[in-house]
């Protein structure tokens, strides 16, 4: 029986890595010695991600790789490739099983065998069909502003950071090149749809405070934390995972050293009061992170009091009308003013996670 506990934890991108270098890829020039291929791991997990920890091991983890060939090669070695690794490559690597079994939920599990055949995890694909399933986009067509903007960033994010371990033609390198970030102005576009998102709740969370409502100034202040740490991932040109990791992606984030303490304030604050000077110290933060990048002309960086009434606000609608400002792309300028990214626009994992939804909301985007 597998025992995990037994073995030393390797994080799995690093487990990947070193399972090309130590035995796919020799085995690969045993077999195919002229074969062109590349190989990498750019798909979804907590081990592309880089956040794996033991417990991550109980499913779709352990030494797994994916090799990419071009279209005729797939045709003509591609299984046969397949089925000589079920029988060629060791039964455990660090310790690992080699083998992998189905759960019941379709995920898949390492499973000790004391014999070749082993059902293993080198899946074989071409560069093209792994981007045309991951991100529903065609190679063939120019990565256009809807492409972008159909994207989930927590996919994104799985192709930036993920690995590639080798890779003959250039291509799997060059695509993800040419998704590194957001291109300029619709960077521009995209935080001004953040800034927009913090604006529209701006006064909400002391107004619910004032009139008695703690449990709705509570939601209220969590979502605007919500709000600036994504909007924070924008300014710092990092794409946001998906909630799990949210949190520790954040961490890593430049600004997390200073924020990270005035979220604890506001998380702590009894009473709307408090919890306002705690979120009016966030704002200001924000707006000084936003004129120290010097896109716009300087916005006043400083909170004051909403049509009069005792509740502070930074006016947010400053930023968004000063980053809509400076877009000068005629295309960008075109889009709808607050409707944003696929992020942006929709909180839902049946959506966010399925790439058959992301040319639908192509078609929105377009159709404006």
């Amino acid at each position: 029986m597998l025992n995990l506990d037994e073995i030393p934890f390797i994080h799995g991108l690093e487990l990947s890595r070193r399972y090309h270098e130590e035995v796919v890829g020799p085995l690969m020039r045993k077999l195919q010695p002229n074969l062109p291929y590349a190989a990498g791991r750019l798909d979804g997990g907590s081990d592309v991600l880089g956040y794996d920890t033991p417990l991550s091991r109980d499913h779709d983890w352990g030494p797994r790789l994916t090799i990419y060939l071009e279209d005729s090669d797939l045709v003509e070695a591609g299984d046969a490739l397949s089925e000589r690794l079920s029988y060629e490559l060791p039964l455990d690597f660090y310790g690992y099983p080699t083998n992998y079994e189905a759960h019941e939920d379709g995920t898949m599990g390492m499973s000790l065998v004391a014999k070749h055949p082993i059902k293993h995890l080198v899946d074989f694909k071409t560069v093209p069909s792994f981007y045309r399933d991951y991100l529903e986009y065609d190679l063939s067509e120019p990565l256009s502003l809807f492409h972008w903007l159909s994207f989930p960033e927590q996919r994104l994010r799985t192709v930036r950071s993920g690995g590639i371990f080798h890779d003959d033609w250039g291509q799997l390198t060059s695509v993800r090149d040419s998704l590194g970030y957001y291109p300029g102005e619709l960077w521009l576009y995209l935080m001004a749809v953040a800034w927009r998102r913090v604006d529209q709740e701006e006064p909400f969370m002391s107004r619910a405070g004032d009139a008695g409502d703690e449990i709705g100034s509570r939601l209220i202040a969590a979502r605007q934390v919500y709000n600036v740490i994504r909007l924070c991932f924008l300014m710092e040109k990092e794409y946001a995972p998906y909630s799990k990791w949210l949190g520790s992606a954040f961490s890593k984030l430049e600004c997390a050293r200073d924020l990270s303490p005035m979220f604890e304030d506001i998380w702590k604050s009894d009473g709307w009061e408090q919890r306002q000077g705690a979120l009016s110290l966030v704002y200001e933060d924000l707006a000084r992170r936003h004129n120290l990048l010097g896109i716009t002309p300087p916005v006043p960086g400083e909170v004051s009091s909403f049509h009069g009434r005792p509740y502070m606000v930074i006016h947010s609608e400053q930023f968004v009308d000063a980053l809509l400002g400076a877009i000068s792309d005629q295309q960008v300028k075109d889009l709808p003013k607050h409707l944003g990214g696929i992020d942006q626009l929709v909180d839902s994992t049946d959506v966010l996670a399925y790439p058959v939804r992301f040319s639908q909301l192509r078609a929105l985007f377009r159709g404006q």
